[in-house]
């Protein structure tokens, strides 16, 4: 087997030919039937609605989705076949997917296809993730309270188009990199699944004790008070600590004691607070699996909340509260009240319908122990593995970006 530095000397001695992305394949952005709920079904025979809830952390690939369209409805959307790829395009913008089902896609996706003459998939893949590219998109992106990337950037994206055999051998090399970082990340997905499936059994509340369990509104057992919006550009690194929605997604996990950011005082003025004890939940985000979860907040420090966030006060356990608000029973209920879009969104009297099981305070808190030590256990996990991992990722990242990195044909 010839090695890289062998085949780019004998196919492309001179460089590589460079061209844009919609000169050699079709981009489109995709579209939603409205009202959506009008043409979701439960026929299996249904066409796949594929959305960006449907994707797994740092999936590769979209495998299933979680509903599916009628034919109606799929003559409303854009139609993708297995090897194409999509792009979001709002939020974690440009994240490059290759769909392994047919399905129809909604308007936060880009589509990418009949690309397969000159490229590889797992080629292509590897070259949507350089560094190059994503920082093209993040300069071109519309800027805004959400970037957004649309099907124009990125047709008007330059990338090299090295001959097929040379791709094939930067996918051997790249692939062994990205498969070592997988099995850590299975391992890390394994101990998550175990967490989540303790804690839907133990609050499911199907048999305590022979006693049974009331279940009530949550707009029956506490107050919802919406917070106050602030942009990035009001957080100082100095000032009044406060909880932004999006960084409950990404920073946050069931409690917290200290703010990740902090506002301009003279901002803090008009804002919000939580107290000790509430829960913060979201009210936004790119899909409705994650919308409605919460953040216990234990700090005898109050934190200004962001105005797509619901402080929400009661009597109950706040750790016992945000271990039910991350559980699969409650998400059911709520996923119907969910406004779909770019951004995802539900209000405070929606998630007050939903019911919560509230047992004595002995229970809330006996069972807050429990679940706090299969998440801590998670935790302690994901305090090792993610630098593994991490350092796997900086590797790949250095290979893929130097491997990606061709000489211009034509160029002096």
């Amino acid at each position: 087997m010839k090695n890289l530095a062998t085949l780019i000397q004998e196919l492309c001695p001179e460089g590589v030919k460079f061209v844009k992305l919609g000169d050699v394949m079709d981009i489109s952005r995709g579209a939603s039937p409205r009202p959506i709920q009008k043409y979701l079904t439960d026929d299996p025979s249904g066409v796949n609605w594929i959305k960006i809830g449907d994707v797994e952390n740092n999936a590769k690939y979209i495998t299933e989705t979680k509903e599916k369209i009628t034919a109606e409805g799929a003559l409303k959307s854009r139609l993708l076949h297995k090897g194409d790829f999509v792009l979001s395009n709002s939020m974690s913008f440009g994240r490059p997917y290759i769909l392994a089902i047919e399905g129809c896609i909604h308007d936060g996706w880009i589509s990418m296809s009949n690309y397969q003459s000159v490229l590889l998939p797992d080629f292509l893949y590897h070259l949507l993730r350089s560094y190059n590219i994503q920082k093209y998109w993040k300069q071109k992106a519309s800027s805004g309270t959400v970037s957004n990337l649309n099907a124009d950037i990125v047709r008007k994206t330059e990338i090299p188009l090295p001959p097929l055999e040379v791709q094939t051998e930067i996918v051997r090399i790249l692939d062994k990199f990205t498969s070592l970082e997988a099995e850590l990340e299975a391992e890390l997905d394994c101990r998550k699944r175990q967490y989540e499936y303790y804690r839907d059994k133990l609050l499911s509340f199907d048999n305590v004790g022979g006693q049974e369990v009331e279940w009530k509104k949550m707009s029956e057992v506490g107050t919802f008070i919406r917070g106050k919006r602030f942009v990035r550009t009001d957080i100082v690194e100095e000032g009044v600590p406060c909880i932004h929605y999006g960084d409950i997604y990404t920073y946050y996990g069931l409690t917290a004691t200290k703010a990740k950011t902090y506002l301009k005082p003279e901002k803090a003025e008009k804002m919000k607070f939580a107290s000790k004890n509430d829960v913060v939940i979201v009210g936004a985000g790119e899909n409705n699996m994650d919308i409605g979860v919460g953040v216990a907040w234990l700090s005898d420090e109050k934190v200004a909340i962001h105005d797509a966030c619901y402080i929400f006060k009661s009597k109950m356990n706040a750790r016992f509260v945000s271990h039910y608000l991350r559980g699969s029973n409650y998400h059911l209920q709520i996923k119907k009240y969910v406004c779909e879009g770019k951004i995802c969104s539900i209000s405070s009297k929606s998630i007050g319908r939903s019911l919560i099981p509230v047992p004595s305070l002995q229970e809330q808190e006996r069972i807050a122990t429990i679940l706090d030590r299969f998440e801590s256990l998670t935790t302690s996990l994901q305090s090792g593995l993610p630098a593994e991992i991490a350092a796997r990722r900086q590797q790949y990242e250095y290979y893929r970006d130097k491997l990606l990195t061709f000489k211009r044909k034509g160029a002096a």
